[in-house]
């Protein structure tokens, strides 16, 4: 075997064979790389645009969860302010009850002391009326007496 002849058959193998991947691999090496790249092109594009949309979710939710606590708080200022005024109320309405009652018992007061002062004077009256009867051991007029003995209890 020549040398030149190996080296020489050896060449036209290689150059069919990088003729043969050139014209039939190498255009679906070359579509399958390029859609390759295209996927992880959008890929990443994608995340990108997902990590910018989470950032934006994160900042829109904070502003929401910040609107969320100041109406919680407005509605808990309200509910104490409602409170407050309700035992505002209460208390006003106790303090008027316990007017009432207090000047209630100061009538009722007032009436048991006329009555008890009224007693008094028909009990000194009788009193006086039986000393009277018993200094004079005698019958006077009984209108007169009635007479007198009221004016005695008018003079009480």
């Amino acid at each position: 075997m020549n040398f030149n002849l190996t080296l020489f058959g050896q060449t036209i193998a290689m150059v069919f064979f990088v003729w043969f991947c050139m014209k039939y691999i190498w255009p679906f090496l070359m579509q399958a790389i390029e859609t390759r790249q295209k996927e992880i092109a959008e890929g990443l594009a994608a995340a990108e645009r997902g990590r910018s949309d989470l950032a934006h979710a994160k900042t829109e939710a904070e502003k929401i969860v910040a609107a969320a606590r100041e109406q919680a708080r407005g509605i808990i200022d309200q509910a104490q302010a409602r409170a407050n005024e309700v035992l505002e109320a209460a208390k006003a309405e106790g303090e008027a009850e316990k007017q009432r009652r207090l000047e209630g018992a100061r009538a009722e007061i007032d009436v048991e002391i006329n009555r008890a002062r009224d007693e008094l004077r028909g009990q000194v009256a009788a009193i006086a009326m039986a000393g009277a009867e018993r200094i004079l051991a005698r019958e006077i007029d009984a209108a007169t007496h009635r007479e007198l003995l009221d004016r005695l209890a008018g003079d009480l």
